[in-house]
């Protein structure tokens, strides 16, 4: 159990963060990816526009918006 988490982390490399969700690969960020991850912490993957919340101990999705994709990007 990777960060006190009850979701499967992982890092590939190159800084990309993976996560195993309901049973699918979920891409879960780069740099917006919180590190450590804790309760209650929240971002939107620039490259997807998929927000996630760490909620009872998991990593969900709960969201979706369009990105905003930062001018120094």
């Amino acid at each position: 159990m990777a960060f006190n988490l009850k979701t499967k982390v992982w890092q590939p490399g190159a800084l990309d963060w993976w996560g195993m969700i309901d049973g699918d690969d979920v891409y879960l960020g780069s740099r917006e990816f919180p590190l450590p991850p804790d309760e209650g912490d929240r971002w939107q993957v620039i490259k997807t526009g998929d927000i996630f919340q760490v909620i009872d101990g998991e990593i969900r999705k709960v969201g979706y918006e369009e990105p905003k994709v930062p001018e120094w990007l």
